[in-house]
Protein backbone atom coordinates (compact mmCIF):
# COMPACT_ATOMS: atom_id res chain seq x y z
CA UNK A 1 0.00 0.00 0.00
CA UNK A 2 2.83 2.39 0.86
CA UNK A 3 4.58 1.59 -2.43
CA UNK A 4 1.41 2.47 -4.37
CA UNK A 5 1.02 5.76 -2.53
CA UNK A 6 4.68 6.72 -2.95
CA UNK A 7 4.61 5.87 -6.65
CA UNK A 8 1.50 7.94 -7.31
CA UNK A 9 2.93 10.84 -5.34
CA UNK A 10 5.99 10.80 -7.59
CA UNK A 11 3.82 10.63 -10.74
CA UNK A 12 1.61 13.68 -10.27
CA UNK A 13 3.40 15.82 -12.84
CA UNK A 14 3.39 13.25 -15.68
CA UNK A 15 -0.21 12.31 -14.87
CA UNK A 16 -1.21 15.96 -15.15
CA UNK A 17 0.63 16.31 -18.49
CA UNK A 18 -1.14 13.20 -19.79
CA UNK A 19 -4.55 14.68 -18.93
CA UNK A 20 -3.60 18.01 -20.51
CA UNK A 21 -2.66 16.26 -23.76
CA UNK A 22 -6.10 14.62 -23.86
CA UNK A 23 -7.91 17.90 -23.27
CA UNK A 24 -5.94 19.62 -26.03
CA UNK A 25 -7.29 17.27 -28.71
CA UNK A 26 -10.92 18.15 -29.57
CA UNK A 27 -13.37 15.24 -29.55
CA UNK A 28 -16.74 16.97 -29.72
CA UNK A 29 -19.79 14.76 -30.17
CA UNK A 30 -21.63 15.93 -32.19
CA UNK A 31 -20.21 15.78 -34.78
CA UNK A 32 -18.51 12.69 -33.37
CA UNK A 33 -15.25 12.65 -35.31
CA UNK A 34 -13.08 11.23 -32.52
CA UNK A 35 -10.39 9.34 -34.43
CA UNK A 36 -7.65 11.89 -33.79
CA UNK A 37 -8.26 11.72 -30.05
CA UNK A 38 -8.17 7.91 -30.06
CA UNK A 39 -4.90 8.00 -32.02
CA UNK A 40 -3.33 10.43 -29.55
CA UNK A 41 -4.51 8.43 -26.55
CA UNK A 42 -3.14 5.19 -28.00
CA UNK A 43 0.24 6.85 -28.58
CA UNK A 44 0.39 8.18 -25.02
CA UNK A 45 -0.56 4.79 -23.56
CA UNK A 46 2.14 3.02 -25.60
CA UNK A 47 4.70 5.54 -24.39
CA UNK A 48 3.78 4.41 -20.87
CA UNK A 49 4.55 0.81 -21.79
CA UNK A 50 1.04 -0.53 -22.42
CA UNK A 51 -0.06 -2.74 -25.30
CA UNK A 52 -3.08 -1.07 -26.85
CA UNK A 53 -5.79 -2.76 -28.91
CA UNK A 54 -7.54 -0.42 -31.36
CA UNK A 55 -11.02 -1.65 -32.19
CA UNK A 56 -12.35 0.47 -35.06
CA UNK A 57 -16.11 0.35 -35.45
CA UNK A 58 -17.21 -0.20 -39.09
CA UNK A 59 -18.05 3.05 -40.88
CA UNK A 60 -21.65 2.09 -41.67
CA UNK A 61 -22.30 1.28 -38.01
CA UNK A 62 -20.73 4.58 -36.97
CA UNK A 63 -22.86 6.55 -39.44
CA UNK A 64 -26.01 4.78 -38.26
CA UNK A 65 -25.11 5.96 -34.76
CA UNK A 66 -24.96 9.55 -35.97
CA UNK A 67 -21.18 9.88 -35.78
CA UNK A 68 -18.22 10.19 -38.17
CA UNK A 69 -15.56 7.94 -36.62
CA UNK A 70 -15.21 5.71 -33.57
CA UNK A 71 -12.29 3.57 -32.44
CA UNK A 72 -12.46 1.98 -29.00
CA UNK A 73 -9.22 1.39 -27.11
CA UNK A 74 -8.62 -1.63 -24.86
CA UNK A 75 -5.62 -2.29 -22.63
CA UNK A 76 -5.35 -5.62 -20.78
CA UNK A 77 -2.97 -6.15 -17.88
CA UNK A 78 -2.85 -9.62 -16.34
CA UNK A 79 -1.65 -10.30 -12.80
CA UNK A 80 -1.02 -13.90 -11.69
CA UNK A 81 -2.73 -16.89 -13.26
CA UNK A 82 -6.43 -16.50 -12.49
CA UNK A 83 -8.78 -14.08 -10.71
CA UNK A 84 -11.50 -11.71 -11.94
CA UNK A 85 -11.48 -9.49 -15.00
CA UNK A 86 -12.06 -5.87 -13.97
CA UNK A 87 -12.99 -3.28 -16.63
CA UNK A 88 -12.39 0.43 -16.11
CA UNK A 89 -14.37 2.53 -18.60
CA UNK A 90 -14.21 6.23 -19.41
CA UNK A 91 -15.36 8.08 -22.52
CA UNK A 92 -13.28 10.47 -24.59
CA UNK A 93 -16.09 12.09 -26.56
CA UNK A 94 -17.42 15.35 -25.13
CA UNK A 95 -20.22 17.84 -25.72
CA UNK A 96 -19.23 20.89 -27.82
CA UNK A 97 -17.82 23.70 -25.66
CA UNK A 98 -20.43 26.37 -26.32
CA UNK A 99 -19.90 29.99 -25.29
CA UNK A 100 -18.98 31.85 -22.10
CA UNK A 101 -15.53 30.41 -21.39
CA UNK A 102 -12.87 32.36 -19.50
CA UNK A 103 -10.20 29.97 -20.83
CA UNK A 104 -9.49 28.15 -24.09
CA UNK A 105 -11.77 25.05 -23.99
CA UNK A 106 -8.88 23.04 -25.46
CA UNK A 107 -6.07 24.80 -23.62
CA UNK A 108 -5.86 22.66 -20.44
CA UNK A 109 -5.00 25.84 -18.54
CA UNK A 110 -4.16 25.36 -14.85
CA UNK A 111 -5.03 28.11 -12.39
CA UNK A 112 -4.63 27.70 -8.62
CA UNK A 113 -4.44 23.92 -8.89
CA UNK A 114 -7.51 23.68 -11.14
CA UNK A 115 -7.39 22.56 -14.77
CA UNK A 116 -9.93 24.05 -17.19
CA UNK A 117 -11.05 22.52 -20.46
CA UNK A 118 -13.84 20.67 -22.19
CA UNK A 119 -13.87 17.08 -21.01
CA UNK A 120 -11.39 17.66 -18.19
CA UNK A 121 -13.98 16.35 -15.71
CA UNK A 122 -16.38 14.42 -17.97
CA UNK A 123 -14.58 12.18 -18.49
CA UNK A 124 -11.04 12.56 -19.83
CA UNK A 125 -9.93 12.89 -16.22
CA UNK A 126 -10.64 9.22 -15.69
CA UNK A 127 -8.47 8.22 -18.63
CA UNK A 128 -5.73 9.56 -16.35
CA UNK A 129 -7.22 8.14 -13.12
CA UNK A 130 -7.53 4.60 -14.40
CA UNK A 131 -4.25 4.61 -16.34
CA UNK A 132 -2.19 5.67 -13.34
CA UNK A 133 -4.05 3.35 -10.98
CA UNK A 134 -3.06 0.50 -13.29
CA UNK A 135 0.53 1.76 -13.53
CA UNK A 136 0.69 1.79 -9.73
CA UNK A 137 -0.40 -1.85 -9.58
CA UNK A 138 2.12 -2.84 -12.25
CA UNK A 139 5.06 -1.36 -10.37
CA UNK A 140 3.92 -2.53 -6.91
CA UNK A 141 5.13 -6.12 -7.24
CA UNK A 142 2.20 -7.27 -5.10
CA UNK A 143 1.03 -10.90 -5.46
CA UNK A 144 -2.20 -10.11 -7.32
CA UNK A 145 -4.47 -12.37 -9.36
CA UNK A 146 -6.76 -11.10 -12.08
CA UNK A 147 -6.87 -8.86 -15.13
CA UNK A 148 -7.45 -5.14 -15.30
CA UNK A 149 -8.77 -3.79 -18.60
CA UNK A 150 -8.93 -0.16 -19.65
CA UNK A 151 -11.93 0.52 -21.90
CA UNK A 152 -11.55 3.98 -23.43
CA UNK A 153 -14.58 4.56 -25.66
CA UNK A 154 -15.94 7.41 -27.78
CA UNK A 155 -19.74 7.47 -28.03
CA UNK A 156 -21.17 8.11 -24.55
CA UNK A 157 -22.68 11.39 -25.71
CA UNK A 158 -24.49 9.44 -28.45
CA UNK A 159 -25.70 6.61 -26.20
CA UNK A 160 -22.83 4.13 -25.87
CA UNK A 161 -24.12 1.60 -28.41
CA UNK A 162 -20.86 1.52 -30.40
CA UNK A 163 -18.64 1.95 -27.35
CA UNK A 164 -19.08 -0.25 -24.26
CA UNK A 165 -22.11 -2.06 -25.63
CA UNK A 166 -20.23 -2.91 -28.83
CA UNK A 167 -17.19 -4.19 -26.92
CA UNK A 168 -19.42 -6.49 -24.89
CA UNK A 169 -21.61 -7.71 -27.75
CA UNK A 170 -18.57 -8.43 -29.93
CA UNK A 171 -17.08 -10.49 -27.06
CA UNK A 172 -14.02 -8.27 -27.08
CA UNK A 173 -14.35 -8.12 -23.32
CA UNK A 174 -16.08 -10.32 -20.74
CA UNK A 175 -15.55 -8.54 -17.42
CA UNK A 176 -16.57 -9.81 -14.00
CA UNK A 177 -16.65 -6.29 -12.54
CA UNK A 178 -16.77 -2.82 -14.08
CA UNK A 179 -16.08 0.73 -12.95
CA UNK A 180 -17.18 3.69 -15.03
CA UNK A 181 -16.19 7.34 -14.87
CA UNK A 182 -17.62 9.21 -11.91
CA UNK A 183 -16.71 11.65 -9.17
CA UNK A 184 -14.49 11.18 -6.14
CA UNK A 185 -16.75 12.04 -3.18
CA UNK A 186 -19.54 9.55 -3.77
CA UNK A 187 -20.14 6.13 -5.28
CA UNK A 188 -22.90 5.88 -7.86
CA UNK A 189 -24.75 2.57 -7.80
CA UNK A 190 -27.86 3.45 -9.85
CA UNK A 191 -29.11 6.00 -12.34
CA UNK A 192 -32.11 6.85 -14.47
CA UNK A 193 -32.86 5.53 -17.89
CA UNK A 194 -33.85 7.83 -20.73
CA UNK A 195 -36.48 7.69 -23.47
CA UNK A 196 -36.28 10.08 -26.43
CA UNK A 197 -39.20 10.19 -28.86
CA UNK A 198 -40.04 12.37 -31.84
CA UNK A 199 -43.68 13.34 -32.33
CA UNK A 200 -44.82 14.31 -35.83
CA UNK A 201 -48.11 16.22 -36.03
CA UNK A 202 -49.60 16.39 -39.54
CA UNK A 203 -52.39 18.61 -40.85
CA UNK A 204 -53.17 20.22 -44.21
CA UNK A 205 -51.55 23.40 -45.54
CA UNK A 206 -53.64 26.36 -46.66
CA UNK A 207 -53.41 30.05 -47.51
CA UNK A 208 -53.19 32.30 -44.45
CA UNK A 209 -55.96 34.45 -45.91
CA UNK A 210 -58.30 31.45 -45.74
CA UNK A 211 -57.05 29.43 -42.73
CA UNK A 212 -60.33 27.49 -42.52
CA UNK A 213 -59.33 25.68 -45.73
CA UNK A 214 -56.37 24.09 -43.99
CA UNK A 215 -55.85 21.96 -40.89
CA UNK A 216 -53.43 23.75 -38.60
CA UNK A 217 -50.76 21.33 -37.36
CA UNK A 218 -49.23 23.95 -35.09
CA UNK A 219 -52.53 24.67 -33.35
CA UNK A 220 -53.01 20.94 -32.77
CA UNK A 221 -49.41 20.54 -31.58
CA UNK A 222 -49.97 23.34 -29.07
CA UNK A 223 -53.00 21.49 -27.69
CA UNK A 224 -51.09 18.20 -27.53
CA UNK A 225 -48.21 19.93 -25.75
CA UNK A 226 -50.60 21.41 -23.17
CA UNK A 227 -51.87 17.90 -22.41
CA UNK A 228 -48.30 16.63 -22.18
CA UNK A 229 -47.37 19.32 -19.67
CA UNK A 230 -50.37 18.31 -17.55
CA UNK A 231 -49.15 14.70 -17.78
CA UNK A 232 -45.67 15.86 -16.73
CA UNK A 233 -47.03 17.17 -13.43
CA UNK A 234 -48.38 13.71 -12.59
CA UNK A 235 -44.89 12.18 -12.81
CA UNK A 236 -43.85 13.82 -9.54
CA UNK A 237 -46.13 11.43 -7.62
CA UNK A 238 -43.94 8.44 -8.61
CA UNK A 239 -41.06 8.53 -6.15
CA UNK A 240 -37.78 6.62 -6.25
CA UNK A 241 -36.47 4.85 -3.16
CA UNK A 242 -32.87 5.55 -4.22
CA UNK A 243 -31.06 8.48 -2.63
CA UNK A 244 -30.18 11.05 -5.27
CA UNK A 245 -33.07 10.18 -7.60
CA UNK A 246 -36.37 11.95 -7.03
CA UNK A 247 -39.00 11.05 -9.63
CA UNK A 248 -39.48 10.66 -13.39
CA UNK A 249 -39.17 13.82 -15.49
CA UNK A 250 -40.15 14.96 -18.95
CA UNK A 251 -38.92 17.82 -21.13
CA UNK A 252 -39.88 18.89 -24.64
CA UNK A 253 -36.48 20.05 -25.81
CA UNK A 254 -36.80 20.61 -29.55
CA UNK A 255 -39.59 21.80 -31.88
CA UNK A 256 -39.76 22.69 -35.58
CA UNK A 257 -42.34 23.10 -38.33
CA UNK A 258 -44.24 25.31 -40.70
CA UNK A 259 -43.67 26.32 -44.34
CA UNK A 260 -43.82 30.11 -44.37
CA UNK A 261 -45.37 32.98 -42.43
CA UNK A 262 -48.37 33.13 -44.76
CA UNK A 263 -49.13 29.39 -44.87
CA UNK A 264 -51.18 27.27 -42.46
CA UNK A 265 -48.60 24.83 -41.01
CA UNK A 266 -49.08 21.30 -42.30
CA UNK A 267 -46.38 19.62 -40.22
CA UNK A 268 -44.83 20.18 -36.79
CA UNK A 269 -42.36 17.91 -35.01
CA UNK A 270 -41.10 18.00 -31.46
CA UNK A 271 -38.83 15.80 -29.39
CA UNK A 272 -39.39 14.62 -25.83
CA UNK A 273 -36.87 13.56 -23.19
CA UNK A 274 -38.52 11.27 -20.61
CA UNK A 275 -36.28 10.14 -17.73
CA UNK A 276 -37.12 6.70 -16.35
CA UNK A 277 -36.33 5.95 -12.69
CA UNK A 278 -34.85 2.54 -11.79
CA UNK A 279 -38.14 1.32 -10.27
CA UNK A 280 -40.11 1.96 -13.49
CA UNK A 281 -40.70 -0.44 -16.35
CA UNK A 282 -39.26 1.41 -19.40
CA UNK A 283 -41.70 -0.26 -21.81
CA UNK A 284 -44.65 0.81 -19.66
CA UNK A 285 -43.29 4.36 -19.48
CA UNK A 286 -43.05 4.46 -23.27
CA UNK A 287 -46.59 3.10 -23.69
CA UNK A 288 -48.03 5.63 -21.23
CA UNK A 289 -46.35 8.53 -23.00
CA UNK A 290 -47.60 7.34 -26.41
CA UNK A 291 -51.13 6.86 -25.07
CA UNK A 292 -51.16 10.42 -23.75
CA UNK A 293 -50.06 11.81 -27.13
CA UNK A 294 -52.58 9.81 -29.17
CA UNK A 295 -55.44 10.61 -26.80
CA UNK A 296 -54.63 14.32 -27.05
CA UNK A 297 -54.47 14.17 -30.86
CA UNK A 298 -57.95 12.66 -31.15
CA UNK A 299 -59.44 15.96 -30.02
CA UNK A 300 -58.19 17.62 -33.23
CA UNK A 301 -60.20 16.65 -36.38
CA UNK A 302 -58.10 16.09 -39.48
CA UNK A 303 -54.88 15.71 -37.50
CA UNK A 304 -52.67 12.61 -37.53
CA UNK A 305 -49.70 11.92 -35.29
CA UNK A 306 -46.74 9.59 -35.51
CA UNK A 307 -44.58 8.80 -32.48
CA UNK A 308 -41.08 7.51 -33.24
CA UNK A 309 -38.56 6.28 -30.68
CA UNK A 310 -35.13 7.89 -31.00
CA UNK A 311 -33.46 6.38 -27.94
CA UNK A 312 -34.27 4.06 -25.07
CA UNK A 313 -31.50 3.86 -22.49
CA UNK A 314 -32.43 1.48 -19.70
CA UNK A 315 -31.84 2.49 -16.07
CA UNK A 316 -28.65 1.40 -14.31
CA UNK A 317 -29.76 -0.77 -11.40
CA UNK A 318 -27.85 -2.38 -8.51
CA UNK A 319 -26.68 -5.97 -9.00
CA UNK A 320 -25.37 -8.62 -6.57
CA UNK A 321 -21.60 -8.26 -6.33
CA UNK A 322 -21.74 -4.48 -6.47
CA UNK A 323 -21.25 -4.45 -2.68
CA UNK A 324 -17.65 -5.63 -3.17
CA UNK A 325 -16.93 -2.41 -5.04
CA UNK A 326 -18.81 -0.25 -2.56
CA UNK A 327 -17.19 -1.70 0.57
CA UNK A 328 -13.65 -1.36 -0.78
CA UNK A 329 -14.19 2.10 -2.24
CA UNK A 330 -15.75 3.47 0.92
CA UNK A 331 -12.88 2.18 3.05
CA UNK A 332 -10.21 3.74 0.85
CA UNK A 333 -12.06 7.04 0.31
CA UNK A 334 -12.22 7.38 4.08
CA UNK A 335 -8.50 6.64 4.40
CA UNK A 336 -7.29 8.82 1.52
CA UNK A 337 -9.75 11.70 1.54
CA UNK A 338 -10.88 11.72 5.19
CA UNK A 339 -14.55 11.83 4.20
CA UNK A 340 -17.40 9.35 3.93
CA UNK A 341 -18.42 8.38 0.40
CA UNK A 342 -22.11 7.50 0.33
CA UNK A 343 -23.56 5.15 -2.25
CA UNK A 344 -26.26 6.96 -4.18
CA UNK A 345 -28.10 7.29 -7.48
CA UNK A 346 -28.03 10.09 -10.04
CA UNK A 347 -30.77 11.31 -12.42
CA UNK A 348 -28.53 11.34 -15.50
CA UNK A 349 -27.77 8.26 -17.61
CA UNK A 350 -24.31 6.90 -18.48
CA UNK A 351 -22.46 4.04 -20.13
CA UNK A 352 -22.53 2.12 -16.84
CA UNK A 353 -25.93 0.72 -17.82
CA UNK A 354 -24.37 -1.32 -20.64
CA UNK A 355 -22.20 -3.26 -18.20
CA UNK A 356 -25.10 -3.64 -15.79
CA UNK A 357 -27.41 -4.91 -18.57
CA UNK A 358 -24.76 -7.55 -19.35
CA UNK A 359 -24.95 -8.75 -15.72
CA UNK A 360 -21.67 -7.13 -14.63
CA UNK A 361 -21.62 -5.60 -11.10
CA UNK A 362 -20.78 -1.96 -11.82
CA UNK A 363 -20.19 1.33 -10.03
CA UNK A 364 -19.33 4.86 -11.11
CA UNK A 365 -16.28 6.32 -9.41
CA UNK A 366 -13.43 8.57 -10.52
CA UNK A 367 -11.92 12.03 -10.35
CA UNK A 368 -14.06 15.06 -9.59
CA UNK A 369 -16.11 16.98 -7.05
CA UNK A 370 -19.42 16.07 -5.45
CA UNK A 371 -21.70 17.09 -8.31
CA UNK A 372 -21.74 17.66 -12.05
CA UNK A 373 -22.62 21.29 -11.38
CA UNK A 374 -19.48 21.86 -9.30
CA UNK A 375 -17.40 20.59 -12.21
CA UNK A 376 -19.29 22.76 -14.72
CA UNK A 377 -19.92 19.57 -16.63
CA UNK A 378 -21.52 20.30 -20.04
CA UNK A 379 -21.14 24.04 -19.27
CA UNK A 380 -18.57 26.76 -19.85
CA UNK A 381 -15.37 26.61 -17.77
CA UNK A 382 -15.52 22.88 -17.11
CA UNK A 383 -12.90 22.27 -14.43
CA UNK A 384 -11.13 19.70 -12.30
CA UNK A 385 -9.33 20.25 -9.01
CA UNK A 386 -6.11 18.35 -9.65
CA UNK A 387 -5.89 17.22 -6.03
CA UNK A 388 -9.17 15.33 -6.62
CA UNK A 389 -7.53 13.57 -9.57
CA UNK A 390 -4.57 12.47 -7.44
CA UNK A 391 -6.73 11.30 -4.53
CA UNK A 392 -9.20 9.43 -6.72
CA UNK A 393 -6.33 7.66 -8.47
CA UNK A 394 -5.01 6.41 -5.15
CA UNK A 395 -8.48 5.25 -4.10
CA UNK A 396 -8.98 3.33 -7.37
CA UNK A 397 -5.53 1.72 -7.18
CA UNK A 398 -6.07 0.54 -3.61
CA UNK A 399 -9.56 -0.72 -4.44
CA UNK A 400 -8.23 -2.72 -7.38
CA UNK A 401 -5.56 -4.12 -5.07
CA UNK A 402 -8.32 -5.39 -2.79
CA UNK A 403 -10.32 -6.96 -5.63
CA UNK A 404 -7.26 -8.75 -7.04
CA UNK A 405 -5.76 -9.86 -3.71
Amino acid sequence: MTDIRNFLQSQREPQTRFLAELVKVPSDNPPGDCQRHADRTATLLRELGFEVEEHRVPDDVVRANGMISCTNLVVRQRFGNDGPVVALNAHGDVVPPGEGWSADPYGAEVRDGIMYGRGVAVSKSDFATYTWALLALKQSGLPLNGTVELHFTYDEEAGGAIGPQWLLKQDISKPDFAMCAGFAYGITTAHNGCLHVEVEVRGVSGHAAMPEKGVDALEAATGILNDLYTYRKSLASTRSRITGIAHPTMVVGLISGGINTNVVPDRVTFRIDRRVIPEENPAEAERALGACIHAAAKRWPGITVNVRRILLALPFVPLPGQEKWVTALQRHVKSVMQVDAPAHGVPIYTDARHYSEAGVPTVLYGAGPRTLQEANGHRADEKLVLDDLYKATEVVALTLMDLLS
